[in-house]
């Protein structure tokens, strides 16, 4: 689905051109002018038909921060191109506490980002198929699951697969509004199919007036966002990183501010009505049943008739190019949390690349969130983009502020503590940047404050209760990364020196996994080495043992009894015990572990050896050695089965037989059958410390002809053993 692997060495083969760049990480902000008309002109009507004329004014002030964010951004770009952005500039000029602020007001960003785009061009595509009205949740989803799997296929792909849509937008609606503009010039000015319909509305009083117009303004403020996304993906770009960053922030701007007050202008010259409340249109008597048709698609229908072909372009272009405005947070989503997590605030699973050389998990994420909050809203756009806007103006103030800052650091440490002195020309560039950055910080904390009190209590209050939260986890990963490098630093005191080597192998019972697992333990050549047994049933120990003797083993086996049926506090305990006597001695412990091919089959198995490592890791001086044993299912994931020896089967070799010395047959005093209980103190059995001799064998003491030929009595040797006790 994601394709081939990519190795390393391709990473700069994935970085973008302009002419890439440009629809990858402008689609958000290019698509806002889709819906930011749309929003502007719904509030106003709230108010009635006569508020229509503020309509340009308010466009106006957008367009005025607009040229202002973006200018500022290009100073951003200029001085902080590793990709950051205002997070980066935050944290640096202002402190950790502000850079965590932003970063959680840009990933918040980023989900509402995917949520709302996804939202609107499913509106767009309802618009012009409304029979989908009843599967608007289920359509966001799956764009948001398509979104996603073209973005894993890397940067390079998803950017060529998105490139040409987004050209589409930008033509057509060019097109759209040159014609309306022309046919106005000419006497014949389109006419929108809600421009005859009237509106219900309340008496407003005057304080009401100026709160309608600053919601406008913050409604209209939804087409920057998408703005910041250029600045966090810099490292994406070819080089010279920052000329091509700062180029293609400067086409987005261009052709973000002609779109918005094209659409405007149009949608003020048609006379479209766009209601919040379909039904306060008074005249359209299917508001109840019918979906009520976007403002790009009423401008279309009356540009170029309805159900037009030029019309179902307009539609189709609109509805992909605001499905792929989720792009631009697919970009910067994981590059921004790749940061964080270089920085040790979030996980370093962010900062880690995929097959297709991407942040699969910041994507991977950022999809789940998105998915989340579509069905939580039901993809109802009008209510998710209350809760819009408001990170993306907090990270704007800061970031601006922070610029600040650092335009001010650098005028003032000019020439001292051996900092270069600025001639007149680098000077000027500093003082121009600063005026441009401190404009827009405080453009931007204004436009902040009126975007959160005209929000808030439409919703946008969840923002801030979500804010903190991330803002407290990133803090918290912080400590806990730096309280584990405290940990784990080298420091004069800390000294390792191991004396004695032993192993451990578990046997359940006589099967291949435990001699596959006895048989890595004498050929790894420890100093010393036994077999242990945990005692549930007495049956099958006694089981066991004859079948030990039986087997011609040598390796001492000892019994741990376990009254409780437990495997891991047991073994545990006489591992401690033993480590009491024989002081820093290295323990490793050799468990078998089956490997399955098939999903149903690991529900079949109980997974002791997986839960027994994790309780052995918390072991003091215990090393866990897993020894998988592949059953024939398992060919289903390596390709190959079990059996044969490595290379053979790759040669056409027949499997050949391991060369062993014949052993005489054990007697129950060389099998060395040592039996213990867990509730009181454990002796370790001598034999378990036995040295092996160069053939790789177990070394066996002498014994006398009697014990030889003495007969196997069990249950007497175990009697014998409590009695010592």
């Amino acid at each position: 689905m994601i394709g081939d692997p990519l190795p390393s060495e391709k990473l700069e083969g994935q970085l973008l051109p302009k002419h890439l760049a440009l629809p990858i990480f402008a689609s958000d902000a290019l698509s806002s002018v889709a819906y930011a008309p749309q929003e502007l002109l719904m509030i106003l009507l709230l108010g009635g038909l006569a508020f229509l004329s503020f309509a340009p004014w308010v466009a106006a002030a957008v367009v005025i921060l607009l040229i202002t964010v973006v200018l500022s951004y290009r100073q951003l770009v200029k001085a902080y191109p590793s990709g950051g952005g205002d997070y980066e500039v935050a944290h640096k000029n202002l402190g950790e506490k502000a850079g965590l602020v932003v970063a959680s007001a840009l990933l918040v960003d980023y989900v509402l980002t995917v949520a709302v785009s996804v939202a609107s061009g499913v509106d767009n595509v309802i618009s012009a198929l409304p029979f989908l009205s009843p599967w608007r949740v289920e359509l966001a989803v799956i764009c948001v699951i398509i979104l996603a799997a073209v973005n894993l296929r890397g940067v390079r792909e998803s950017s060529k697969a998105f490139a040409l849509p987004t050209y589409i937008f930008i033509g057509s609606i060019f097109v759209m509004i040159a014609t309306a503009l022309v046919r106005t010039a000419l006497g014949n000015p389109p006419v929108a199919e809600s421009a005859g319909y009237s509106v219900h509305t309340a008496n407003i009083a005057q304080a009401g007036v100026v709160l309608l117009l600053l919601r406008a303004f913050s409604s209209g403020c939804s087409a920057l966002t998408g703005v910041e996304a250029v600045a966090n993906g810099v490292p994406a770009f070819r080089t010279p990183k920052i000329r091509n960053a700062r180029t293609t922030l400067g086409l987005m701007g261009g052709i973000a501010i002609v779109l918005f007050a094209g659409l405007t202008a149009t949608a003020l010259i048609s006379g479209v009505h766009y209601a919040e409340n379909p039904c306060d249109l008074q005249g359209w008597a299917q508001c109840a049943t019918s979906p009520q048709r976007s403002l790009i698609a009423q401008i279309a229908s009356a540009t170029f008739g309805n159900n037009t072909v030029f019309f179902f372009i307009v539609q189709a272009a609109t509805a992909v190019v605001l499905l792929l405005a989720a792009n631009t947070a697919f970009n910067g989503f994981p590059l921004l949390g790749s940061v964080l997590a270089r920085d040790s605030y979030a996980p370093k699973a962010l900062n880690t690349r995929g097959d297709r050389l991407v942040y699969s998990n910041g994507m991977i994420l950022l999809a789940l969130a998105a998915t989340i909050l579509l069905l939580v809203y039901q993809a109802n756009l009008t209510q998710l983009i209350q809760l819009y806007i408001i990170g993306v103006f907090v990270s704007f103030t800061l970031g601006q502020s922070g610029m600040v800052k650092h335009w001010v650091t650098l005028l003032r440490g000019a020439g001292k503590d051996g900092a270069a002195t600025l001639n007149a020309r680098e000077r000027s560039s500093i003082v121009r940047s600063l005026c441009i950055n401190a404009f827009g910080a405080t453009l931007t904390f204004i436009v902040l404050i009126v975007v959160t009190i005209t929000k808030f209590t439409h919703g946008a209050y969840l923002v801030f209760i979500f804010m903190p939260i991330l803002w407290f986890l990133m803090l918290g990963v912080n400590r806990y990364y730096r309280d584990v490098e405290k940990e784990i630093e080298v420091d004069p005191v800390t000294t390792f020196g191991s004396v004695g080597d032993h192993a451990v192998v578990l046997i359940g019972k006589m099967q291949k996994p435990a001699l596959k697992a006895l048989d890595y333990a004498i050929a790894a050549r420890h100093d010393s080495i036994e077999a242990v047994h945990v005692s549930i049933d007495e049956e099958a120990t006694q089981k066991l043992q004859r079948q030990w003797i039986e087997q011609n083993i040598h390796v001492p086996l000892t019994i741990i009894e376990s009254p409780y049926r437990e495997f891991g506090v047991p073994l545990i305990k006489y591992l401690k015990h033993r480590r009491e006597e024989h002081g820093s001695e290295v323990v490793t412990v050799y468990l078998p572990q089956y490997i399955v091919g098939h999903w149903w089959e690991s529900l079949l198995h109980n997974h002791r050896a997986r839960r027994l490592s994790k309780q052995l890791m918390l072991c003091h001086g215990v090393t866990v050695a897993l020894v998988p044993w592949l059953l024939d299912s398992s060919s289903l994931i390596y390709g190959r089965r079990s059996r044969p020896l490595p290379g053979q089967d790759r040669r056409g070799e027949p499997t050949r037989p391991i060369a062993r010395r014949p052993l005489a047959p054990a007697s129950a005093a060389r099998a060395r059958i040592h039996i213990h209980s867990t509730p009181v103190a454990v002796s370790g059995p001598e034999a378990a410390q036995a040295g092996f001799a160069a053939q790789g064998e177990p070394a066996v003491p002498p014994v006398s002809a009697s014990e030889q030929n003495a007969p196997v009595d069990v249950e007497q040797q175990k009697a014998s053993a409590k009695a010592k006790r």
